[in-house]
């Protein structure tokens, strides 16, 4: 299937696109709100500006990807591969990033509020300036991560391996820290 046929049968109102293969394909400013892409194959693909909002995305491979600008809210992304992926300014609240592989990722901005980002794997990411109020990342890998001005109101940290990361300027204020390893080491009690 090509991203013509995609398009063309979104519009007729087809939703479920599972594990469809469309490596590297140019979405860009695409509005396929609650379209099921599990399992698909978007490695590469130009998505920035579309409009996912709703849409369930569960062990995509993503890696590569481009996600600038994207409308991804209440968006399922357990297990799915962002490796090295670009969501600078996305907006992902209220999403399910469980078990989701996010390392080297650029989240430079991103709006996470409320999302669920237990158990990811975000090692090396950049999350400076990231607006994660509220988030849950319970046992979540933030080794060698940018955190640098993120704001980490209120969110469940609990057990998250911040071994190395940069918290210059970050915003932990009333966040759950119980068993933290925090970038010098120490285990936050």
């Amino acid at each position: 299937m090509d991203i013509q046929e995609l398009l063309t049968r979104y519009a007729r109102g087809e939703r479920s696109f599972n594990g469809i293969a469309l490596p590297s394909a140019n979405l860009q400013g695409a509005n396929l709100g609650g379209i099921d892409f599990g399992r698909a194959d978007l490695r590469g693909a130009n998505l920035t500006a579309a409009s996912l909002s709703g849409a369930n995305l569960s062990k995509a491979n993503l890696r590569g990807a481009t996600l600038e600008n994207a409308h991804l809210s209440e968006v399922i992304l357990c297990g799915a591969d962002l490796t090295q992926a670009i969501l600078t300014n996305a907006h992902l609240n209220e999403s399910d990033l469980s078990g989701a592989l996010l390392s080297g990722a650029d989240l430079c901005d991103a709006n996470l509020h409320q999302a669920s980002i237990t158990a990811a794997n975000l090692q090396g990411a950049n999350l400076s300036g990231a607006k994660m109020g509220g988030v849950r990342m319970w046992k979540a890998d933030l080794q060698g991560a940018n955190l640098t001005g993120a704001d980490l109101s209120e969110a469940n940290l609990c057990e998250v391996n911040l071994t190395r990361a940069n918290l210059n300027a970050t915003d932990m204020s009333e966040a759950f820290l119980t068993g933290a390893i925090m970038p010098d080491g120490s285990i936050h009690s």
